[in-house]
C-alpha cells in the first residue's frame, strides 16, 4: 500500500471541501455586511492576484489557449467562476443554512444524472451505494436528527438560487474534463479567474447602483481576503487537480462533507454548537465516501 502523498487526490478533495465550507460560513455570517456580487467580485479578483506570480512564466501558453480554445474557457469561467458562487451568495441572502446545504448536496447526484444523460457514463453499484449512504448523512444532519423536519422544508426563491447553482457546479466539474490538454493548472486558473472578474464586473457596477456597498470592518475585510485566497485560489487548484486525476462522479462526492465541516466551523466563527446527530452523520458520509473511493485510494 503507498503512503498517502500530500498532493494525493483525496486529500486535495478534504482540504477543498474544507474551504468551502468556511466559504458557506463567510457567506452567512457577513450576509449582512458585503453584498453577494461584491464577495464573489472580490474574492476572484484576490484569487486572480494570488495567481498571477504563478501564472505569468506561462504567458506564452496562455495566449495559445485563448486563441485555440476560447469557447471552453469561457463556458467554464461563467460557470465555475461567474457563476456558481455569486448564485450561492445570492441564495444565501434569503434561505436558511437547513435548505441551503441540504440542496447543495445534491451535487454528486446532479453530477451523475448529467454524466448518465450526456457522457453515457454510469457508477459501480458499490460507487452507487456510497453515494446513498453518504446522502443518507447528509439528511441526517440537515434533519436535525428528526425526519419529521424534512416536511417543513419548503422552496423560497433562496433555494432556488441555490438549486441553479447546484446544476452550474455539476456542469463545470463534467467539462472540466474538456479542458485544453497540456494547459498548465496555473495558466488556466488565471485566464478563468481573469474571464471571472471580467463578466462580473458589470453585475458588480450594477449593485454599486444600487446603493449595496461594503460595509468594511475589519472582520467583513478578513472574510473576503479568506474567500479569495483559500475557497477562491487553493479550493480550485486542488479541485481541478484532484477532479482531472479520479474524475467528476467521484470527486462529487466528496461536497457530503459540507454538511460535516460548516457545521463545526460554524461552532467556532458563529457561536453555534453541534449536537449528536452531526456526529451521526459524518459516520455515513465518511463511510459513504471509503466505500466508494477506498479500493482507489489503495491502488
Amino acid at each position: 500500500m503507498r503512503r498517502l502523498r500530500f498532493d494525493s487526490p483525496y486529500l486535495l478533495l478534504l482540504l477543498t471541501v474544507l474551504f468551502w465550507s468556511g466559504n458557506w460560513v463567510v457567506g452567512r455570517g457577513f450576509r449582512g455586511q458585503v453584498p453577494p456580487v461584491a464577495l464573489a467580485f472580490w474574492r476572484w479578483t484576490i484569487a486572480f492576484a494570488c495567481t498571477l506570480p504563478f501564472a505569468w512564466p506561462h504567458l506564452p501558453q496562455i495566449g495559445t489557449a485563448l486563441r485555440q480554445h476560447a469557447g471552453i474557457l469561457v463556458l467554464l469561467a461563467l460557470l465555475g467562476i461567474t457563476g456558481y458562487n455569486t448564485l450561492t451568495y445570492i441564495g444565501l441572502q434569503h434561505t436558511t443554512a437547513t435548505n441551503g446545504v441540504l440542496l447543495n448536496s445534491f451535487i454528486p447526484i446532479v453530477i451523475i444524472g448529467l454524466s448518465w444523460a450526456f457522457l453515457g457514463k454510469r457508477l459501480s453499484p458499490r460507487e452507487i451505494a456510497g453515494v446513498l449512504i453518504s446522502l443518507g448523512g447528509v439528511t441526517v444532519i440537515v434533519a436535525h436528527g428528526d425526519p419529521a423536519t424534512l416536511a417543513t422544508l419548503s422552496l423560497n426563491p433562496g433555494d432556488l438560487w441555490i438549486m441553479v447553482s447546484v446544476f452550474v457546479w455539476a456542469g463545470y466539474t463534467l467539462l472540466l474534463q474538456f479542458r485544453p490538454a497540456g494547459l498548465h493548472p496555473m495558466a488556466m486558473l488565471a485566464i478563468l479567474t481573469a474571464i471571472g472578474v471580467i463578466t462580473l464586473a458589470p453585475v458588480y457596477a450594477w449593485e454599486l447602483a444600487q446603493g449595496r456597498t461594503i460595509h468594511a470592518t475589519p472582520a467583513a475585510l478578513a472574510g473576503v481576503l479568506y474567500t479569495g485566497i483559500f475557497p477562491g485560489f487553493l479550493g480550485y487548484v486542488f479541485w481541478n487537480r484532484a477532479v482531472a486525476q479520479v474524475g467528476g462522479p467521484v470527486s462529487g462526492l466528496f461536497i457530503h462533507l459540507m454538511p460535516v465541516f460548516t457545521p463545526l466551523l460554524s461552532a467556532v466563527f458563529l457561536g453555534e454548537t453541534p449536537h449528536a446527530y452531526h456526529f451521526a452523520g459524518m459516520a455515513l458520509i465518511l463511510g459513504g465516501i471509503l466505500l466508494t473511493t477506498l479500493r482507489r485510494a489503495l491502488k
